[in-house]
């Protein structure tokens, strides 16, 4: 058994490669292998959001504080609130972030495929992002 205690580990910041706006990661858990998955709390500033992108496994969104949008490819922009969990399909493309006025936490599950958990694709538009 092992503990990671609060606090433990660093805080660090989305790149403006993946992501719009200021975005705040705080890693939970990634177990070394033969384990994949891996667990992080992401806070999204209004207005910020992550790039299209994808994971081989999907990934699992679990809302804990804020008010936030998602989006597949192809799909309407879907409000997202505490409590809200989002599960999204393997190679799913798809973008999630904060509302245009409120900030949004999240946690966010997903597992690796050969090493990598997802695969980034171009920024979201502005356009886009408005509902």
């Amino acid at each position: 058994m092992e503990i990671t205690r609060a606090g433990s580990n660093p805080s660090g910041k989305g790149t403006s490669d993946r992501f719009t706006g200021t975005v705040r990661i705080d890693a939970l858990f990634s177990p070394p292998e033969p384990a994949r998955v891996a667990g992080a709390l992401v806070t999204f500033e209004p207005g910020a959001r992550t790039a299209w992108h994808t994971h081989p496994l999907g990934q699992t969104l679990i809302v804990t504080t804020g008010l936030g949008w998602v989006q597949r490819e192809g799909g309407p922009v879907e409000e997202i609130r505490p409590g809200d969990v989002v599960a999204i399909a393997p190679g799913e493309k798809h973008w999630h972030g904060a509302s245009a006025t409120m900030a949004m936490s999240h946690i966010a599950i997903q597992e690796k495929l050969n090493g990598s958990p997802v695969t980034w694709l171009e920024h979201v538009s502005d356009e886009q992002y408005r509902r």
